[in-house]
């Protein structure tokens, strides 16, 4: 997959078959759509391409922007959507600039002058341009004044993703992960900058990874104990784990912290990203009486991880 960021200096695509979205998740029902893109491409020979926005359309043109929760960073997308076989992702800038421009212009010299499409495949609900005037009934006029076709996304499956969406933020919040993995389609995962901690971990026989995430957006799930794969960056073998996200209320309760032990793993990997894949959520946090209770509960817990994993 080619991955474009400029879109003044774009390659000449090959009969594109274009679509434009967010795609937060690239989950399950974006996959119809995914896959009617891929489909599309090759009954004509064509390249498929997908047009997504950075930052979220969202933090420029809504008012209430505090608490944007993303199923995916940037690269996380770019991640899954190489995965799938798309040919081309394409990157726009978004701003205020390109929200305001005219309807008729983000037609034709935004979707035609630098994708020359021969298919345009979009959601009959997709607005665009300035007040989002633009609609489906503008695109489909100006298909026949510029010769692209233009094909559209069913209601119910738009419905399909619009819930999926919100399900599973909800379900990533609130420690369902099983539900999360199902509309998903795959194990939700993150990734962290290993940070020094205060090495109460070690001292206890379980030290872990603190992790310092880079994308405040980015969602991550609730207070708790999960069973985890780990990747450290630069490799690919996956480490069996165990993770703990809260204030850990029998040491100090004051900050919010991401620890994760990794299980028969003794390198030092401070600076580093670590990739965390969620599989199961185990329990709440709970205050111990002491640390050595403390130390007996997560002895279960690794015990517990492991059955998991």
């Amino acid at each position: 997959m080619q991955v474009h960021r400029d879109i003044e200096n774009l390659p000449l695509f090959n009969n594109a078959v274009i679509t434009i979205g967010t795609f937060d998740g690239v989950h399950m029902g974006h996959r119809q759509v995914i896959d009617k893109l891929l489909a599309e491409a090759k009954a004509i020979n064509g390249e498929s391409v997908i047009v997504t926005f950075h930052p979220h359309p969202r933090k420029v043109v809504s008012s209430t922007i505090l608490g944007i929760r993303l199923i995916n960073t940037l690269d996380e997308k770019i991640e899954l959507l190489q995965a799938i076989g798309i040919d081309h992702l394409v990157i726009v800038p978004f701003t205020d600039g390109f929200a305001n421009q005219p309807a008729e212009e983000y037609v034709e010299h935004f979707l035609f002058d630098k994708f020359h499409p021969h298919t345009i495949i979009i959601g009959y609900d997709h607005r665009f341009g300035r007040d989002r005037l633009g609609d489906y009934r503008l695109l489909e006029k100006m298909s026949k004044e510029l010769n692209f076709q233009l094909k559209e996304i069913p209601k119910h499956i738009l419905e399909n993703i619009s819930i999926s969406s919100t399900n599973i933020r909800e379900a990533i919040l609130h420690n369902d992960i099983a539900t999360a993995d199902k509309l998903l389609g795959y194990n939700f995962f993150f990734s962290g900058t290993v940070v020094h901690g205060n090495k109460l971990g070690r001292q206890l026989g379980y030290p872990t990874a603190n992790l310092k995430m880079e994308d405040e957006e980015k969602i991550i799930p609730g207070n708790g104990i999960y069973a985890v794969y780990a990747q450290v960056e630069g490799s690919e073998d996956r480490i069996k784990g165990m993770m703990s996200i809260g204030f850990r209320p029998t040491v100090d309760g004051k900050t919010k912290v991401i620890e994760v032990n990794l299980f028969d793993f003794d390198k030092e990997i401070y600076d580093q990203q670590l990739k965390v894949f969620v599989k199961k959520y185990l329990r709440e946090e709970v205050k111990f009486d002491g640390l050595e209770a403390l130390v007996k509960q997560i002895d279960q817990d690794k015990i517990n991880s492991l059955k998991v994993l």
